[in-house]
C-alpha cells in the first residue's frame, strides 16, 4: 500500500476528473451524490457550458452577418439599465474566478494525482463570464435586448448551482477558515446581483412579460455623425483603457489629425452648456439676500457647484490607486521572505467531502500566487490612476470653457473708458484668457493630490515602521525635514520665472517695435542702436534666468538625492539601534520601494502648493475683472432695480436674466433672448420728438472718467435721413460726441433720446436671426448704429469678411460699395484677390487702405444710421473726393440713410444737411450753413479761407497719381514675393520643398521620425566641453545608482546566509559568529554619498547646457534678423517672425532643459532595470522581445498623433485669443451695430474647437499610458515568476531576486515618462528647427571697398548727384523696376519725380541707400560711387523721410536723435521748423516727454511731422521725402512746403510726389514711367509744351 501511495511523480500523474489514487473517496456516493465534493463541483460546469454552447452561434451569425458597411460607425448606441454596475460585477467575478483558479492549483499540488475538479469548473467559468459580457456588448450595440434571455437563464443557473455547494460546504462545517469556503460565498453573492440586474433590464426595457416594450433613442449627440468623441458613449471597459482611441490614434499615421478629423464636442462638454452650469451656480450663491459671498470666495463657490461632483469622483479614483500603489512593496517583502524560508517544509491540507481544502494563509504565502496578485494590483492601480487625471482634466476643460465664455460676456458690456484709460489694457484681458483660466485647468488637475499626498504619506510610514521599526521614523524625518526646503526653492522658482516674464515681454516689446520699423532703422543706419537695446534687456533676462537654471537643478538634485539621503540614514540607524537588526533582503527591498513611493507626493507637494497660490491668484483676477464697471445705460436701469442696495456688484450679473437651457432650439437665439431683454430695460423712447429728428441730445455732460466732463452743456439734434457734419479743431470732442451718442461714455446729466424711426429698408433681405439681432427698433434703446472709427479696426479675416462682416453677400452691393471705396485696385493686387487674410496675422495694409475698408463695411451694413468719425483722414484728397461723392453723397443718401460725418475737410461743408461746429467739448453752433453765414460771420469766413484754399489744391489735384497708388505698390511689392516664397511654419517644411510636392508618404514617413537633426543643432550649440561633461555625468550616475542597490542585495543576502550558519552553530547573536554590518555599511554609506555628489552634478550639468544655448541661439538669430535685407521682412509676415523671439525662444530658454533631462533620466533608469533583470534572470530577455516591439509600436504612433494634436491645441489656441484682442479693440463698433450675439456665436466655436482639440490630447496621453503601464505590469509579472522559479531551483540568492522586482516596479513607472518626455521633446525641438531656418538667411552685404576712414568726414558736402545708366531689380530671381535710368542733379537743387503707379518712383529713392539690387550703373555722390561705401556709413549720411509715419516707444529726444549726438538747441530749431514746438512744449518734461508705442500719443499728422523733424535734426545735405506730406491737413501742409524750401535752401531735396501741385515750384521735374524716364525739364518748360505728360497730369483734374 505505502509503497503505491508514494509513486514516482512520472508514473500516475494521468488526468481524472475527481483524481485516481486508489483509496481515493473522491467517487464515493454512500451519503448520496450531493454530499460528495467532486460531484458538486461537476455539477457546476453545467451552466457555463448551457451559456458557452449558446452564445457561440448567436455571437458568429451575428458578427458574419453584420458586415462592416452596416456596423456603426459609434460602437456603443446606447446603455441599457445597469450599464456600468454589470460591467464592475463582471469584472469582479473574474477577478475571484481566477482566485478560485489558483486556489485549485495550489490545493491540488499538495496531492499525488491532478484533480481536474479543483480548478476546471473555475477555468469553464471564467470563460463564461468573458462570453457573457461579450454577448452582452455586441446585444447593447445593436440594440436588440430580446436576446438577454439567454443570460437571465445562465444567471439563475449559476447562481442556484454555486448556492447548492455553498450549503453542503456549511452542512459539513467547512467555515470561513478555509478559503474556498469564502470563494464559494462570494460567488453566490456575485453571481445573485448579476440575476438582479438581468432582471432591472426587463423591468426598464419591458422587452419581455411586458406588452409594450419601451423605445429607446440613442443620445443624440451620436445621431449626429459629426462627434467623434466617444469617451462619455463607450462601455466601462473601453472608458477604462481608452479602446476606442486605438483607430483614431493608428489613423494619424496616415493621415494628419486636423479639425475635421476630430469633430464636434459633445452635448455636455460644450462651453455654452457649461456656462449656463456656472450662471446657475453664481445666481444660486446670489439667492439669500446679505449673506451672499463676496469676490473671490463666490467665484470659488459656484465653481464647486457647478464642477465639484466629477473632481470627487476623480479623488475617489485617486485614494484607490494610491492605496493599491503599496501592494507592490508588500508583495516583494512576501515573495522574498517566501523564498528565503529555508524550511519549506509543506503541511498536508485537510480533506473534507473527499476534496482538498487549504486555508487562506497557506494561499497567500505562495510565491507564484503572490506575483500574480501583485500583476493584477498593477493593472487595476494604473487604470484608476489615469481615470483619475482623465476626469480632473476634463473637468478643468469644461470649466475653462465656461469661464473664457463668461469673460467674454463681461467684455461685451464693459466701460470703453476703461480701456482707454489704461485701467484694463488688452493685453490683461488676453493674460485672463490665456493665463488664469489654464491655471484652474492645471488647479483642477492637481487638486486631488491635495487630498491624496496626506493618505499616502501617512499610510507609507506607518507600513515602514511595521518593516524597520523605529528606525523608518527617523528616514522618514529626513524625507519631512528637506520637504519645506523643496517648497522654498519651488517659491522661489516661481518668483524667477515672473521675473524672467516681465524682462521678456519687455524685449519682446522692443523686438516688436524693432520689427515693425525696420525700414527706417535701415534707412538711417540705426539698426544696432536698437539692437543693442533689445540686447541689454535679453542680458537682464538671461541673469534672471540664470537663477531659474540654479533652482530648476536644485530641485531636480533634490528629487534624485532625497530618497537616497532618506535610504542611507534609515538603514545605517537600523544597523546601529538593534543589535541583531534583522536586515533581510524582503525588509531591505520592501522599504526600498516604500521610500520610492513616498518621495513621488513630496515632490509634488510643492508644484501643488504653487500651483494652488496661482489658483488663488487667479480667481482674485477674475473677480476684480468682473465687477469692473459696466457701460452706462445698464447702470442706471440698475440704479432703478435694486435701489435697496448701496453698491451695484451684488447685481452685477442681473444684467443676463436666467433662463434654462432649450435644447431644441438653436445657441444663436439663447444669446438673443438674453441680449433684447436686457435691452428691453433701457428706457423707452419718447413719443414727444418731432419726426424729423432722429437723435436729440439735451444738456448733455458727458464723461470719460471721474474727473471734470469732456463734453459739457451739449444741446444737439440729428435730423432724419438727412447727412450731418461736425467739424472743429483737433481735440475739441467730434469722436466724443458720437460715442456718446453711441452710449459709450458716462453720462453725467442730460437726456439723449433716440427716435423710434420706422425700419426704412426692406427687411426682407435680412435672415430671421438677423431681425432678431437687429429688428425690435421700436422697443429698443436705439437701432443698431453702422459705425466706422477714427482709428480702422479690422477681424482677422478674409478682406470680405471684413466689409460684409457677418451679413449675407448681395453681390451688386458689395460692388457698388467696393467701387465707391476704391477698393478694386487694392484687391487685384492682393494675391488671392478679396479672399485674403488680412488683419493682424495677416498681410499687412497700409493705413488708408485699412481705412477704406473700415468704411466699406458701414456702407455696406444695412442700417438706418451711419456714423463716420473722420474717414478721410487717411486718404488723399481725391480718394475722399470720391468718397464723398460715390459713397456718402449718392450710396448713402439714395438710400435714405441718416449721417453722421465727423471731418476736417471743410471743402464739403456745402454738402451738409445739418452742421454741427464744436469747440473744447462744447457745441459752439449748429444748423445749416445758411444759419451759420447768418448768426456766425467769423466762423463762416474762416471756414471760407479754408475752404478755398482746399478747393485750390483739389483744382491741382490729379487722378493718376494719387497716394493711394503708393500704397498699393507697396501692398504689391510685399505680394509678388508672397507667392515665391512659402511661409508656413509646417515642421515638414524642409522635406516638401526639397521633394515634389505632393509625395505624401514621404511626408508621413518624415513626421513619424524624430527630428535629429535639430536636436544635433541644439546640443552643438554648447560646445564639446559640456556635452562631454552631461555624457558622463549621466551615464556615471545611473550606474553608481545600480552600484548601490546591487550592493544592497548583496549585503542582505550575507545577513540571510551567515543566520542560516549562526543556526547551524547555535551562536544566540548572529555578531557571535563572526558576521558584521560595519564593512557592509561603510561601503554602502560611501557609495550613497558619492551618488548624490553625482545628481548634483548632473543636474546642473543639464541646466548650464541649456543655458548656453538659450544664449547663443537667440544672438545669432538676432543679429541674422537685423541684419537681413528688406526683402526679408516684406515677404515674411511679421508675427512668424515676432514667434520665433516669443514662444520658441522661451521654449529654448525654459522647456528644452528640463524635458531633456527628464528625458535621459527616464530612459537611463529603463536601460540600467533592464539591464539589472536580465542580470538577474536572463530568461527574462526571451518575454522582453515581444514587449519591447510592442513599445515599439504604442510610442511610434502616439508620437505621431500627439504632435498633431499639440499643434492642433496651439493653433485653435490662437484665433480664440486673438477673437478677445479684437473684441476689446472693436467694441465700440460691435455695440454699435448690436453685434453681441453674433460674436458671442463666434466665440463658442472657438472655444468648442479648442477645447475638442485639448481633450482629444488628454485621452491620446491617457491612452499611451495605460498601455505603457500594461506593458510594464506585465514586465513586473514575467520578471517575478522567472525569478522565484530560478531561485526555488537554481538556488539564486534571495538578495538578487528583491533587486530584480524593486527594479521592474520601476520600470513601469519610468517607462511611459520616457515617451511622453520624447513626444515633447520632439515638439520642442520644432522650435530649434524654425529658429534654424531663419538662420540661414543671407545678411545684406555690410562692407564696403572702403574703409569708415577713407570716407571724408562731411561727406556728402555738396550734394551733387550723378545717376549713370542705373537699373535695379527687388530680388536676382525678379524683373528689373528701373532701367538705364540717366540724370544729372546739381547741388542745392530741389527734384521732383512722378509718374503713375509702379512707375519706379519710390524705387528711385531706395537706391540711393541701396535698399534694392542694383545690378548695373552707380550712383555716384560728390565724387564717390555709393557701391565702394560701408553701407552703415552711407546709410547714416543721407536723409530720408517716408510716408508711413514712424515712432518708436521713448522719449521725444530719443525718436528724434537716438544716437545722441544733437544738442537741445538743434532739437528744438528742428521741431521749430517742423511747427511742433508749442506742442512739445506743453507736453510734461519737454524734450524727455514720453511717446507710447507706435506714437498712439500724438495724431497722425503730429507722427508725420516728427518723421519731418528726424530729418531735419540729421543735417545732411540730400534730403529725400517719400510722399511725406500725406497725412497733414491743409494749412500745415503748405507751411511745411515753405518751410522746405527755406530750411532746405542750400540742400538737395528729392521729392517723390503723387500730388502734383506739391512739385510744381521745384527747380526740376522728372516724370517716370515703367522704370525709364520720359520727361526731364523744369516744370515751366514742362507746362509750356502742350502734349507732355506732366502737363497732363496738371490738367486732369481741372
Amino acid at each position: 500500500m505505502i509503497s503505491r501511495y508514494k509513486p514516482s511523480p512520472g508514473s500516475t500523474m494521468s488526468l481524472a476528473f475527481c483524481g485516481n489514487e486508489n483509496n481515493s473517496v473522491a467517487y464515493n456516493v454512500d451519503g448520496g451524490v450531493l454530499n460528495n465534493g467532486c460531484f458538486l463541483d461537476a455539477l457546476n460546469v453545467v451552466p457555463h457550458v448551457f451559456l458557452l454552447f449558446i452564445t457561440f452561434p448567436i455571437l458568429f451569425i451575428g458578427w458574419g452577418s453584420q458586415s462592416s458597411k452596416v456596423h456603426i460607425h459609434h460602437s456603443t448606441w446606447l446603455h441599457f439599465p445597469g450599464h456600468n454596475l454589470r460591467w464592475l460585477l463582471t469584472f469582479v467575478l473574474l477577478f475571484i474566478l481566477v482566485c478560485e483558479i489558483a486556489e485549485g492549483i495550489v490545493s491540488d499540488g499538495f496531492s499525488q494525482s491532478l484533480h481536474l475538479h479543483l480548478y476546471m469548473p473555475a477555468g469553464l467559468a471564467f470563460m463564461a463570464g468573458i462570453t457573457s459580457i461579450i454577448y452582452y456588448h455586441n446585444i447593447e450595440t445593436s440594440n436588440f435586448p430580446k436576446l438577454l434571455l439567454a443570460l437571465l437563464i445562465y444567471w439563475v443557473l449559476a447562481f442556484i448551482m454555486k448556492t447548492i455547494k455553498f450549503a453542503k460546504y456549511t452542512e459539513h462545517g467547512i467555515g470561513p477558515r478555509q478559503l474556498r469556503y469564502c470563494i464559494t460565498g462570494l460567488l453566490v453573492l456575485l453571481y445573485g446581483l448579476l440575476l438582479a440586474v438581468e432582471i432591472n433590464v426587463i423591468l426598464g426595457r419591458r422587452y419581455m412579460c411586458f406588452a409594450d416594450p419601451t423605445e429607446v433613442k440613442p443620445p443624440e449627440d451620436l445621431q449626429d455623425l459629426g462627434v467623434r468623441f466617444l469617451q462619455p458613449f463607450v462601455n466601462l471597459l473601453s472608458k477604462a483603457t481608452y479602446w476606442w482611441m486605438n483607430t483614431f490614434i493608428t489613423s494619424a499615421h496616415r493621415r494628419p489629425i486636423d479639425l475635421k478629423v476630430i469633430g464636434k464636442l459633445p452635448i455636455a462638454m460644450r462651453a455654452l452648456t457649461n456656462y449656463m452650469k456656472l450662471r446657475k451656480a453664481f445666481e444660486e450663491q446670489k439667492k439669500p439676500q446679505g449673506t451672499a459671498p463676496q469676490g473671490p470666495k463666490l467665484i470659488w463657490q459656484a465653481l464647486r457647484k457647478a464642477f465639484g461632483r466629477p473632481l470627487i469622483l476623480s479623488i475617489t479614483f485617486r485614494f484607490l490607486a494610491d492605496l493599491l500603489g503599496f501592494a507592490g512593496p508588500l508583495c516583494i517583502s512576501g515573495i522574498v521572505h517566501h523564498i528565503s524560508k529555508d524550511n519549506r517544509t509543506i503541511q498536508q491540507p485537510m480533506t473534507l467531502l473527499g476534496i482538498y481544502f487549504i486555508s487562506t494563509k497557506e494561499f497567500l504565502e505562495n510565491a507564484y500566487v503572490l506575483a500574480v496578485l501583485l500583476f493584477f494590483a498593477l493593472l487595476l492601480q494604473r487604470t484608476f490612476l489615469q481615470a483619475s487625471y482623465y476626469v480632473a482634466i476634463e473637468t478643468g476643460i469644461n470649466l475653462r470653457g465656461a469661464i473664457q465664455t463668461k469673460i467674454y460676456n463681461k467684455i461685451m458690456r464693459l466701460c470703453t473708458s476703461n480701456m482707454s484709460m489704461g485701467e484694463l489694457t488688452v493685453a490683461q484681458i488676453c493674460n485672463l484668457v490665456a493665463i488664469d483660466t489654464n491655471q484652474l485647468v492645471w488647479f483642477f488637475f492637481l487638486c486631488p493630490n491635495l487630498w491624496a499626498m496626506p493618505v499616502q504619506i501617512i499610510v507609507g510610514v506607518i507600513l515602514l515602521y511595521y518593516l524597520l521599526g523605529i528606525s523608518a521614523l527617523i528616514g522618514a524625518t529626513v524625507i519631512a525635514v528637506l520637504a519645506p526646503v523643496q517648497y522654498f526653492v519651488a517659491t522661489k522658482l516661481s518668483q524667477t520665472q515672473k521675473s524672467t516674464l516681465e524682462y521678456s515681454s519687455e524685449r519682446l516689446k522692443k523686438t516688436n517695435e524693432l520689427l515693425r520699423g525696420i525700414k527706417l532703422l535701415k534707412l538711417y543706419a540705426w539698426e544696432h542702436i536698437f539692437c543693442d537695446s533689445v540686447e541689454e534687456t535679453r542680458g537682464k533676462e538671461l541673469t534672471s534666468l540664470q537663477a531659474f537654471a540654479l533652482y530648476t537643478s536644485i530641485s531636480i538634485f533634490m528629487n534624485a538625492a532625497i530618497p537616497i539621503a532618506a535610504v542611507l540614514t534609515t538603514f545605517v540607524v537600523h544597523v546601529h539601534i538593534s543589535e541583531d537588526a534583522d536586515l533581510s533582503p524582503a525588509v531591505a527591498f520592501a522599504s526600498l520601494s516604500l521610500f520610492h513611493i513616498l518621495v513621488t507626493p513630496l515632490f509634488l507637494l510643492s508644484s501643488v502648493v504653487r500651483s494652488t497660490v496661482k489658483a488663488l491668484v487667479s480667481v482674485q483676477k477674475l473677480s476684480e475683472f468682473f465687477s469692473s464697471d459696466e457701460i452706462g445705460d445698464e447702470q442706471e436701469t440698475r440704479a432703478m432695480l435694486t435701489s435697496g442696495s448701496s453698491n451695484h456688484n451684488q447685481n452685477r450679473y442681473q444684467a443676463v436674466p436666467l433662463k434654462v437651457v432649450n435644447r431644441k432650439r438653436p445657441p444663436r437665439d439663447e444669446w438673443n433672448n438674453y441680449s433684447s431683454q436686457r435691452d428691453r430695460e433701457g428706457d423707452r423712447p419718447s413719443q414727444d420728438m418731432d419726426q424729423d429728428t432722429c437723435i436729440k441730445i439735451t444738456s448733455g455732460y458727458f464723461t470719460w472718467t471721474d474727473g471734470p466732463p469732456t463734453l459739457s452743456n451739449v444741446d444737439i439734434k440729428i435730423p432724419f435721413g438727412k447727412l450731418t457734419m461736425i467739424v472743429g479743431q483737433v481735440g475739441c470732442g467730434k469722436s466724443s460726441l458720437l460715442l456718446a451718442t453711441l452710449g459709450e461714455m458716462q453720462k453725467v446729466s442730460g437726456t439723449v433720446t433716440w427716435n423710434s424711426f420706422p425700419n426704412l429698408e426692406s427687411q426682407g433681405d435680412e435672415s430671421p436671426t438677423d431681425r432678431d439681432a437687429a429688428g425690435d427698433g421700436d422697443i429698443r434703446k436705439r437701432g443698431a448704429v453702422a459705425y466706422a472709427s477714427q482709428k480702422p479696426w479690422l477681424l482677422n479675416a478674409t478682406l470680405v469678411e471684413n466689409i460684409t462682416f457677418e451679413m449675407p453677400m448681395i453681390k451688386p452691393r458689395y460692388k457698388a460699395v467696393i467701387e465707391a471705396c476704391s477698393l478694386q485696385p487694392d484687391i487685384d493686387i492682393l494675391p488671392q484677390g478679396d479672399q485674403t487674410e488680412i488683419g493682424e496675422r495677416g498681410i499687412i495694409l497700409s493705413g488708408g487702405q485699412k481705412q477704406r475698408i473700415s468704411v466699406a463695411r458701414a456702407l455696406y451694413q444695412q442700417t438706418n444710421l451711419v456714423f463716420l468719425d473722420d474717414p478721410f483722414s487717411a486718404l488723399d484728397i481725391h480718394l475722399s473726393d470720391h468718397l464723398m461723392q460715390d459713397g456718402i453723397l449718392k450710396l448713402l443718401r439714395e438710400e435714405k440713410r441718416t449721417v453722421v460725418l465727423v471731418t476736417h475737410k471743410l471743402q464739403y461743408l456745402p454738402h451738409a444737411d445739418w452742421i454741427i461746429a464744436m469747440k473744447d467739448g462744447t457745441i459752439q453752433t449748429e444748423g445749416t450753413l445758411k444759419d451759420i453765414q447768418n448768426s456766425e460771420p467769423e466762423l463762416f469766413e474762416q471756414w471760407k479761407t479754408l475752404m478755398h484754399r482746399q478747393d485750390q489744391e483739389f483744382e491741382k489735384e490729379t487722378v493718376a497719381a494719387s497716394m493711394t497708388d503708393l500704397e498699393r505698390k507697396n501692398l504689391r511689392r510685399a505680394m509678388y514675393s508672397r507667392e515665391a516664397v512659402r511661409t508656413e511654419e509646417d515642421d515638414e517644411e524642409e522635406s516638401v520643398e526639397s521633394d515634389d510636392d505632393d509625395n505624401l508618404s514621404q511626408v508621413m514617413r518624415q513626421r513619424a521620425t524624430i527630428p535629429w537633426r535639430s536636436c544635433g543643432t541644439y546640443l552643438s550649440s554648447a560646445g564639446l566641453l559640456l556635452l562631454t561633461l552631461l555624457l558622463l555625468s549621466q551615464l556615471l550616475k545611473h550606474s553608481l545608482m545600480v552600484a548601490i542597490d546591487y550592493w544592497l542585495a548583496h549585503w542582505t543576502s550575507h545577513v540571510i546566509a551567515a543566520k542560516i550558519e549562526a543556526t547551524a552553530r547555535n551562536c544566540t547573536v548572529v555578531q557571535d559568529c563572526g558576521f558584521s554590518h560595519s564593512w557592509y555599511l561603510s561601503v554602502f554609506s560611501v557609495l550613497c554619498c558619492l551618488g548624490i555628489v553625482l545628481c548634483l552634478a548632473t543636474s546642473v550639468a543639464v541646466e548650464w547646457t541649456g543655458l548656453k544655448v538659450a544664449k547663443e541661439l537667440h544672438h545669432n538669430l538676432l543679429n541674422k534678423i537685423i541684419l537681413a535685407p528688406m526683402r526679408l521682412f516684406e515677404t515674411t509676415p511679421l508675427g512668424s517672425i515676432l514667434n520665433r523671439f516669443s514662444t520658441d525662444t522661451n521654449t529654448i530658454d525654459q522647456h528644452i532643459p528640463t524635458t531633456l533631462e527628464c528625458l535621459a533620466r527616464s530612459t537611463l533608469l529603463c536601460v540600467s532595470a533592464l539591464g539589472v533583470i536580465s542580470y538577474v534572470t536572463p530568461v527574462f530577455l526571451i518575454a522582453l522581445l515581444p514587449l519591447a516591439v510592442a513599445c515599439y509600436f504604442i510610442q511610434k504612433y502616439f508620437r505621431v498623433a500627439s504632435r498633431d494634436l499639440q499643434q492642433l491645441e496651439d493653433s485653435t489656441q490662437l484665433p480664440l485669443l486673438s477673437h478677445f484682442s479684437e473684441t476689446v479693440e472693436g467694441l465700440t463698433t460691435i455695440r454699435a451695430l448690436r453685434y453681441e450675439p453674433r460674436f458671442r456665436q463666434r466665440l463658442l466655436q472657438f472655444t468648442d474647437a479648442n477645447n475638442i482639440a485639448s481633450l482629444f490630447l488628454t485621452a491620446a496621453n491617457r491612452w499611451l499610458e495605460v498601455r505603457m503601464e500594461y506593458v510594464g505590469a506585465c514586465v513586473v509579472l514575467v520578471a517575478a515568476v522567472a525569478s522565484i522559479t530560478n531561485s526555488l531551483y537554481n538556488q539564486l540568492s534571495t538578495g538578487l531576486v528583491g533587486l530584480g522586482l524593486t527594479y521592474a516596479l520601476m520600470v513601469s513607472n519610468y517607462m511611459n515618462w520616457m515617451v511622453r518626455n520624447l513626444a515633447d521633446m520632439e515638439v520642442q525641438l520644432g522650435s530649434v528647427k524654425r529658429i534654424n531656418g531663419l538662420l540661414k538667411t543671407e545678411p545684406e552685404n555690410y562692407e564696403g571697398l572702403l574703409t569708415v576712414s577713407q570716407v571724408p568726414d562731411g561727406w556728402p558736402r555738396e550734394g551733387e548727384i550723378k545717376i549713370q545708366n542705373l537699373s535695379v531689380r527687388y530680388d536676382t530671381t525678379l524683373k528689373p523696376v528701373l532701367k538705364n535710368v540717366n540724370a544729372h542733379i546739381n547741388p542745392g537743387q530741389k527734384v521732383g519725380i512722378c509718374g503713375r503707379t509702379g512707375s519706379g518712383k519710390s524705387s528711385f529713392s531706395l537706391a540711393f541707400f541701396r535698399m534694392v539690387d542694383m545690378f548695373e550703373g552707380r550712383i555716384v555722390i560728390d565724387d564717390i560711387d555709393i557701391a565702394k561705401l560701408p553701407l552703415q556709413t552711407l546709410r547714416s549720411r543721407l536723409s530720408i523721410i517716408l510716408q508711413d509715419p514712424i515712432l518708436f516707444s521713448g522719449t521725444i529726444r530719443f525718436n528724434l536723435d537716438p544716437e545722441m549726438k544733437a544738442t537741445d538747441e538743434m532739437l528744438w530749431e528742428a521741431l521749430d521748423i517742423a511747427q511742433l514746438k508749442p506742442v512739445v512744449k506743453s507736453l510734461p518734461g519737454g524734450l524727455d516727454a514720453t511717446v507710447t508705442e507706435g506714437g498712439e500719443n500724438f495724431s497722425q499728422g503730429q507722427r508725420q511731422l516728427f518723421c519731418l523733424a528726424r530729418a531735419f535734426v540729421r543735417k545732411s545735405s540730400i534730403l529725400i521725402m517719400d510722399e511725406a506730406t500725406a497725412s497733414i491737413d491743409m494749412a500745415t501742409e503748405s507751411i511745411l512746403q515753405k518751410v522746405v524750401m527755406t530750411a532746405f535752401a542750400d540742400r538737395t531735396v528729392v521729392t517723390i510726389a503723387h500730388r502734383v501741385h506739391t512739385i510744381l515750384n521745384a527747380d526740376l521735374v522728372i516724370v517716370m514711367k515703367r522704370g525709364i524716364i520720359l520727361e526731364y525739364d523744369r516744370p515751366e518748360a514742362l507746362l509750356d509744351k502742350e502734349d507732355s505728360v506732366f502737363t497732363s497730369f496738371v490738367r486732369a483734374d481741372k
